[in-house]
């Protein structure tokens, strides 16, 4: 258990930086099924329109420290193969 006012602190900061950080990842991931689900609807405009609006949201999951760049970087990449294979 925390003793000192600082851990206790830390446990109230961390529990709210949770929450957010929760916030922002489910975000990105409603941003990724849109992209997904137009995919499946095999509609290319609005899987095109939808990964342009979903490249914003991970790149600032990358700024804010909730996706590693890498991870962004590789959702990006596939999602947008999967868009070129529809021609």
């Amino acid at each position: 258990m925390a003793n000192t006012p600082q851990a206790k602190k830390r446990i109230r900061r961390n529990a709210a930086r949770a929450e957010v950080n929760g916030a922002r990842v489910s975000r990105i991931r409603t941003f990724v099924k849109k992209v997904e689900s137009a995919l499946e609807s095999g509609d290319k405009s609005a899987a095109e329109s939808a990964l342009k609006a979903m490249q914003p949201e991970l790149a600032r999951g990358v700024a804010k420290g909730v996706l590693h760049k890498n991870t962004a970087s590789r959702k990006f990449s596939r999602l947008t193969k999967r868009i070129a294979a529809l021609a």
